[in-house]
C-alpha cells in the first residue's frame, strides 16, 4: 500500500482526491521532478505538461496546464490552472485543437497572437501525451 497521496485541484473542481501513490513525476518550469516517500517539503511552479503518478505498479497520467505543486508530509497537492485525467481526455478534440494551433502558427498575419497559439499547441500536445495518443514522440 502506498504511503503517499496526491490531490489535484483546479479552480473549477477537484480532479483527484487523496489518491494513494508510490511515486509522482511533475512537469516543472525547468524540466520534470520526481517525488518519492518522505520527500522534503517544497513548492514548485508547474508548466504545461503531463503529470504521472504510480498506483499499484502502474503509472497513470494527467495533463496539467500550469499552477503549483506542494509536497508536505507525504501528501502532494497540485493546484493547477486546468487538469484532466488521461481517461477523461477527448483525443479527437485534442487532435483538432493541435491542428488549429499548428495552422495559426504557420500563418504570417499580423493579427495572430503567436504566444497564445504556442500555449494552445502545448496544451493540446500535453493532453494527447497524457491520453497516450503521442506515445511514439518524446514524453514530458
Amino acid at each position: 500500500m502506498a504511503d503517499m497521496s496526491i490531490t489535484i485541484i483546479t479552480p473549477e473542481r477537484t480532479v483527484l482526491k487523496d489518491a494513494p501513490t508510490d511515486a509522482v513525476v511533475i512537469p516543472v518550469v525547468d524540466g520534470s521532478m520526481g517525488i518519492l516517500k518522505n520527500h522534503a517539503p517544497m513548492v514548485a511552479n508547474l508548466r504545461i505538461g503531463v503529470l504521472r503518478y504510480k498506483q499499484d505498479g502502474v503509472y497513470k497520467r494527467a495533463a496539467v496546464t500550469g499552477g503549483f505543486a506542494e509536497v508536505s508530509d507525504n501528501r502532494i497537492t497540485v493546484l493547477a490552472d486546468a487538469a484532466e485525467l488521461a481517461e477523461s481526455i477527448d483525443v479527437m478534440r485534442a487532435m483538432e485543437a493541435r491542428r488549429r494551433a499548428e495552422a495559426r502558427l504557420r500563418q504570417r498575419a499580423e493579427n495572430i497572437d503567436y504566444a497564445r497559439a504556442e500555449a494552445a499547441l502545448r496544451r493540446a500536445v500535453a493532453r494527447l501525451r497524457a491520453a497516450g495518443a503521442l506515445d511514439e514522440e518524446k514524453k514530458d
